[in-house]
């Protein structure tokens, strides 16, 4: 995590860095996170303020981190997926050029076949030449 979450982490900050905490603040009754002191407030305090005793504030601090690091793996694999469909239009804009050289070379073909002598074509249909005689 690139913000520390700890029992002096200040309201503000944690709810700024990882808004999924501001939903186990409130599950917890911290209706106050947008009042002025939550900018400055720790947790602890904000806890303590709330007649939580050490054993709740340790609790929550835990809850909290736990919101943190799913918000924050849910984050990084929607980057990753992002980053793979942009590699997969990249990829997509390539083949229509990579298409439009395979049907210019397949238009040629037909022109090069009717130049052919006309006994090869016949060779190559499985029709025999009429016999002289």
């Amino acid at each position: 995590m690139a913000f520390e979450i700890s029992r002096t982490s200040p309201i503000g900050e944690l709810v700024m860095n990882y808004p999924a905490a501001a939903s186990v603040l409130l599950e917890h009754g911290f209706h106050c996170i947008g009042c002025g002191l939550a900018a400055y407030e720790t947790i602890e305090e904000g806890a303590a303020a709330h007649g939580f005793g050490e054993a709740e504030i340790d609790a929550l601090v835990k809850e909290i981190q736990d919101a943190a690091r799913k918000e924050e793996d849910f984050l990084n694999l929607a980057a990753e997926k992002s980053k793979a469909a942009a590699q997969k239009g990249e990829e997509a804009e390539k083949k229509p050029a990579i298409a439009g050289k395979v049907a210019a070379a397949e238009a040629k073909k037909p022109a090069d076949a009717a130049k052919k002598p006309a006994a090869k074509n016949s060779q190559k249909t499985g029709k025999k030449k009429p016999k002289p005689g």
